[in-house]
């Protein structure tokens, strides 16, 4: 028998709706199984969806499952911000006022809540908070191996000499990571990754002084059928472990993401009391149903 189920999508890391990264939320998941959650996500095409279930572990609000349109993952940023705004908004009550509780592959994840600045009050509103996570511990770190840099820098079309620093990012998804001279060279790239077709690649450059963020950030995915992440939680979480745990960035910095393919994604970085807290805004786009 076919079932309504609550639906949300979600924009995540924009202020302004239509203009950040879209999350498909199954707000009532509870007796899907794995291969209706694998297929739907695949139907929907996005880069990731989610399905929301009870929890196992008795100190989370909830559970959640994440899919790309092609496997599931452990951890995700993105999707964990825009489905605890989902939850909210369906009127999921969490056991902390200040703090959401997420159960996921990676884990137990503390999501804060705080008002966002000129928003609505309504503290049961996802959109008028700005979410941020508390980053996972990375499951690898540390530099990347000759060969696949020098892989990474052919597909890239930069010099060896051009990468300024690179790391092991790896908080569930897989990121490695480099960092370029600037913003500009990032925004220019058009990459080749032929010769490493499963890669999840991070790039960053710094933005000039002045500006009003400090880095701009691209996240390449070719082997999820997504060629590049609009805005990208996990990943901006791992560098952001790397950047400051190495102090080649202040401890609050915020970086945008998207700008080329014309979105403007804000990712909002805090280092506090060994945490680094990853956040953005978040704004209900489509509510409504799917039947399955």
């Amino acid at each position: 028998m076919s079932q309504h189920r609550r639906f949300a999508q979600v924009d995540v890391f924009s202020a302004v709706p239509f203009h950040g990264n879209p999350v498909a939320v199954i707000v009532d998941a509870d007796d899907l199984d794995e291969e209706q959650m694998a297929r739907i996500a695949n139907w929907t095409n996005l880069s990731e969806t989610t399905f929301i279930l009870p929890p196992d572990d008795p100190a989370a609000d909830y559970r959640l499952r994440i899919f790309t349109p092609h496997r599931e993952l452990p951890f995700a940023g993105h999707p964990t911000l825009g489905s605890a705004a989902a939850w909210l908004d369906a009127g999921g009550a969490p056991k902390h006022a200040d703090r959401i509780v997420q159960e996921c592959g990676a884990g137990l994840v503390d999501i804060r809540r705080s008002p966002r600045r000129g928003g609505p009050t309504d503290p049961t509103d996802g959109s008028s908070e700005t979410l941020a996570f508390a980053a996972p511990d990375r499951l690898r770190s540390g530099p990347l191996d000759d060969a696949y840099l020098d892989q990474i820098a052919a597909a890239l079309g930069v010099d060896r000499a051009e990468i300024l620093g690179h790391q092991w990012a790896d908080n569930g998804p897989g990121w490695a990571a480099v960092r370029l001279s600037s913003a500009d060279q990032v925004l220019a790239l058009t990459p080749d990754f032929s010769a490493i077709p499963d890669a999840k690649l991070g790039v960053l450059g710094a933005h000039p002084d002045g500006a009003d963020h400090e880095y701009e950030i691209r996240a390449f995915v070719p082997g999820v059928g997504v060629a590049e992440d609009p805005v990208t939680g996990s990943l901006n979480a791992s560098v952001a472990q790397w950047l400051i745990g190495e102090n080649l960035a202040p401890t609050s910095y915020t970086a945008t993401q998207g700008t080329a393919l014309g979105r403007s994604g804000v990712v909002s970085i805090t280092a506090e009391d060994d945490e680094i807290w990853v956040g953005g805004a978040t704004s209900v786009c489509i509510r409504g149903t799917v039947h399955t």
